[in-house]
C-alpha cells in the first residue's frame, strides 16, 4: 500500500510510506527456496527498512523551492542591497577621512619599521662584538677603528641603494604632479589603500556597521515563545530553554514570501491544542510578535492540503497590507463580462487576486458607514451590467446618488424608503415571486438532455430568454425600520423566498446593511446567505451579525479593521473559509459609465426592458441631450408618484444631494423648474384626500424634449 501526504506549501517531497499487504505466513523449519521468501521492507533486519520509511531530504533549501519564494526573497534582497547603498554612499566623505588617518597611521608604521634599514644601522653579529668590545675598551683606538671600517663596508651598498630610492621617489612624485588627475587618483588608491590596510587595527572598521530595522524578524525560536506566552505551548517547570519543553514542528518556514514571513507549523501533540485554538489567540500571538493583529493571517490547513486538526498557515506582513493606493477594478475598461465567470472582487495580504463566484449564492454586506461598504457591493452588480442577458432589480433604501446610474439599466429601480417607495418595494418583490414561480415551471418541463439538474443553464438563458436576474437591495434597515410590523415581516419572508429558492432559477441576492443587528437585519434572513462581507464594525459581536456567528473567534473578525481600511472587509465564503480582501475600487464617475455601456449593450441584444426603457432621463443620457439637472433630480424623486407635495419633494432633493439642495425653499424650487422649462398645470395636488401644493409628474415630464420622449417613451 502506498500513502501519499503532500506538503500544503509545495515546498517539500511527498512523504511515501510502503508496507507489505500480504498475509505471513509461519516460518519453515527449513529454508524456503529464494523465490518463495516474500521480504517485508518493515522487518527490522532488513537493512533497507530506514532509507525507504523516511521522507526525503529535500535537495533545495526551503526559500527556493518555489518561484513565488524565490521572487520574494530576491525582492527583499533588492530592498536590502539599495537600503546598503543609501546608508554607505551618505557616508562617503566620513570613509573618505578615515582612510587618509588610517592611511597616516600605516605610514607610520611602515616608516618605524623601515628605520633601521633606512638609517644605514648594522645589526649583523660581527658589528654588535665589536661594539661590545669597543664599549668594553673604550681606550682601545685601533679596536675603535676596526668597527669604523666594518660598519663602512657593511653598510657601502645601503647608501647609494637608500639614495636612488630617494631619487626615484621624488622623480615619481613629479610625474605623478605632472600626470592626468584620473592616472593621479588611480596612483593615490594603490598608495593609500595598502598604508590604510596596514594602519588598521583589530578593532578598526573602515566602514559603519549598520543594519536595516527589520519590521519583523521572525524566527523559529520567536514562534514557540509567541505560543508558549499565548498558553498554547507548556513551559516545562519555567525552564523554557530546555531541549525537550515542548514546541511546534515547522513543515515550512519561517520564510520570506512577498512582504512578509510564511510559516507552516504543527502543534505538538500532548497538548490538547488545536488549530482552531491558535485562530482565536490571533492577538496575543501579535502582540509576542511586536505586530499589530492586522499583520497577522492564519488559516487552518486542511486534510486535502496535506493538513491535520493542528496544522496552522501563518503569514506575518512586515507592515499593514491593506494600506496604500487602492487596486483599479479591471471593470474600469472592460467591455462584457459573463456573469457565469468569477467575479473580480479584490486582492488579499499577500496581493492574491480574490474572485467570487456568484451563480448560485446570495450575498450580504454589512459595516460601518462611509467605510466603503456601498462601492464594494457595486462591485458585484457592476459584473451584471457587463452581461446584457442579465436583469437588474435594484433598492436603495437611503435613496442617494449612489445608485441613480442605474436607472439607465434597471427593470425595476426603488428609491428611498418613503410610503410611495416601500409600496414599490413590495410590488418589485411580488413581480421577483411571481417571475421565480414561473421560471421554477419552465425548468420543470423541460427534458434532462436540456436541463440536466433542474437549475439554469446559459444555454437555456439564450434559448428561452430567461435572463439571471441580479437582485439588489442597499440600506435594507431603511425599509425595515420604516415598515409597519405586517409589511415588515412579509418583505423578510419575501425576501427570505428569493434568496432560498431563486439561485436554482438564476436569482442573485445582493443585499446590504449600515446597522448588523437582529432589527435591521433579522437572524433568519441573514443565515440563509451564503456569502458575506463586513467592513469595520465597533466589535466583534456585530462583525459575527455579518458574517454568522462564532466567525470572530474562528479568525473572521471585521472589528480589527480600522477607519483607515476603506473599502477593505473581511469575506466569509463558507463555514469555515474566509479571507480579509481589500477591495478593487470604482468610482461613481467609472459606475455610471459602466451603466452607459450595460444599456448600449442591452439595447443591441434587445434586453432593455422595465424602467429602464421608459426612464427619460436614461435617455436623454444615452442620446447625449444634457437635462437641466433640476429636472432629472426631480423626475428621480418623484420616480413611483404620479404628484407630490413641494415639502415631500424638497425632502427627496435634499436627500439626494443635501450640498446642491439643502438651501432650497419652496420659491426657490418652483423658479429653478420654471427656468428649466417646467409649466405646471396646477399649483394645488391632492394626495389621500389632502390638498396641498405641490407638482404633477406629468408636467415635469412635459420639459423633457419631444425627440426624446417620442424615441423613448
Amino acid at each position: 500500500m502506498t500513502e501519499t501526504a503532500a506538503d500544503p506549501a509545495g515546498t517539500r517531497p511527498p512523504l511515501t510510506l510502503v508496507k507489505n499487504t500480504a498475509t505471513p505466513e509461519p516460518a519453515p523449519a527449513d529454508p524456503p527456496a529464494a523465490d518463495a521468501v516474500v521480504e517485508a521492507v518493515d522487518r527490522p533486519d532488513n537493512p533497507l527498512a530506514d532509507w525507504l520509511s523516511v521522507p526525503d531530504a529535500p535537495v533545495l533549501p526551503a526559500w527556493a523551492r518555489s518561484a513565488a519564494s524565490v521572487k520574494a526573497n530576491a525582492a527583499a534582497f533588492g530592498r536590502l542591497t539599495w537600503w546598503h547603498t543609501q546608508y554607505h554612499g551618505f557616508r562617503v566623505p566620513k570613509y573618505l577621512v578615515k582612510t587618509v588617518l588610517l592611511a597616516a597611521r600605516g605610514f607610520f608604521r611602515a616608516t618605524m619599521g623601515l628605520w633601521p634599514t633606512l638609517s644605514a644601522q648594522d645589526h649583523t653579529a660581527t658589528v654588535k662584538a665589536l661594539r661590545a668590545q669597543v664599549k668594553a675598551r673604550p681606550e682601545d683606538v685601533d679596536l675603535a677603528t676596526r668597527l669604523q671600517m666594518a660598519h663602512f663596508e657593511r653598510t657601502r651598498t645601503r647608501r647609494w641603494r637608500f639614495g636612488a630610492a630617494a631619487a626615484a621617489v621624488a622623480a615619481a612624485a613629479v610625474g605623478i604632479a605632472l600626470a592626468d588627475p584620473a592616472l593621479q587618483a588611480g596612483i593615490a588608491g594603490a598608495v593609500v589603500t595598502p598604508l590604510a590596510y596596514l594602519g588598521r587595527g583589530k578593532e578598526t572598521h573602515l566602514l559603519d556597521q549598520g543594519a536595516p530595522p527589520l519590521r519583523v524578524d521572525m524566527s523559529a525560536q520567536q514562534l514557540n515563545d509567541a505560543l508558549r506566552a499565548a498558553g498554547l505551548l507548556k513551559s516545562g517547570r519555567a525552564n523554557e530553554d530546555e531541549k525537550d519543553a515542548p514546541r511546534v514542528s515547522c513543515s515550512m518556514g519561517p520564510v520570506r514570501d512577498g512582504r512578509g514571513w510564511a510559516v507552516i507549523f504543527d502543534l505538538p501533540r500532548g497538548g490538547g491544542k488545536t488549530a482552531s485554538d491558535v485562530l482565536a489567540k490571533r492577538e496575543v500571538i501579535a502582540q509576542e510578535l511586536g505586530v499589530d493583529e492586522i499583520q497577522v493571517i492564519m488559516s487552518r490547513v486542511r486534510a486535502s492540503k496535506g493538513g491535520n486538526a493542528g496544522r496552522v498557515s501563518m503569514w506575518v506582513a512586515d507592515d499593514d497590507p491593506y494600506l496604500g493606493k487602492p487596486n483599479p477594478s479591471p471593470f474600469a475598461t472592460a467591455e462584457r463580462f459573463s456573469i457565469w465567470d468569477p467575479i473580480p472582487f479584490g486582492q488579499d495580504a499577500r496581493g492574491n487576486r480574490i474572485e467570487v463566484p456568484v451563480m448560485w449564492q446570495s450575498m450580504f454586506f454589512g459595516g460601518l458607514p462611509r467605510r466603503g461598504k456601498t462601492f464594494t457591493q457595486r462591485l458585484m452588480t457592476a459584473a451584471g451590467l457587463l452581461d446584457p442577458h442579465v436583469r437588474h432589480y435594484v433598492a436603495d433604501g437611503k435613496g442617494g446618488a449612489d445608485w441613480m446610474p442605474m436607472r439607465a439599466v434597471a427593470h425595476r429601480l426603488v428609491m428611498g424608503a418613503e410610503d410611495d417607495a416601500i409600496e414599490a418595494l413590495k410590488a418589485m418583490l411580488a413581480e421577483l415571486l411571481a417571475e421565480m414561480e414561473r421560471r421554477f415551471a419552465i425548468l420543470r418541463e423541460l427534458p434532462t438532455s436540456i436541463c440536466p439538474e433542474g437549475k439554469l443553464t446559459p444555454d437555456i438563458v439564450q434559448r428561452y430568454n430567461l435572463p439571471v436576474i441580479f437582485v439588489t437591495i442597499d440600506e435594507l434597515q431603511e425599509y425595515f425600520t420604516a415598515m409597519e410590523k405586517e409589511d415588515r415581516e412579509q418583505v423578510i419572508n419575501d425576501l427570505c423566498r428569493i434568496a432560498r429558492r431563486g439561485p436554482a432559477a438564476g436569482f442573485v441576492s445582493n443585499f446590504a446593511s449600515q446597522r448588523p443587528d437582529a432589527e435591521s437585519v433579522p437572524t433568519k434572513l441573514r443565515e440563509i446567505i451564503t456569502l458575506r462581507y463586513s467592513t469595520q464594525v465597533v466589535d466583534r459581536a456585530s462583525s459575527d451579525m455579518v458574517l454568522g456567528k462564532g466567525k470572530a473567534a474562528q479568525g473572521a473578525d471585521a472589528s480589527v479593521l480600522s477607519e483607515d481600511h476603506v473599502g477593505t472587509g473581511v469575506l466569509v465564503t463558507g463555514p469555515a473559509s474566509y479571507v480579509t480582501v481589500r477591495a478593487d475600487y470604482l468610482d461613481g464617475t467609472g459606475f455610471a459609465l459602466l451603466c452607459q455601456k450595460g444599456r448600449a449593450l442591452r439595447q443591441a441584444a434587445g434586453q432593455l426592458t422595465g424602467d429602464a426603457a421608459g426612464d427619460v432621463t436614461a435617455a436623454a443620457d444615452a442620446s447625449g441631450v444634457k437635462l437641466p439637472p433640476i429636472l432629472s433630480d426631480a423626475l428621480e424623486v418623484m420616480r413611483h408618484s404620479p404628484r407630490m407635495f413641494t415639502t415631500d419633494l424638497l425632502a427627496g432633493l435634499v436627500n439626494l444631494d443635501e450640498d446642491v439642495y439643502g438651501d432650497f425653499n419652496a420659491e426657490r424650487l418652483a423658479s429653478e423648474l420654471e427656468a428649466a422649462g417646467v409649466k405646471r398645470t396646477s399649483k394645488q395636488v391632492k394626495i389621500s384626500g389632502t390638498n396641498a401644493a405641490g407638482y404633477q409628474r406629468r408636467d415635469i415630464e412635459a420639459a423633457v424634449p419631444a425627440e426624446i420622449l417620442l424615441a423613448h417613451g
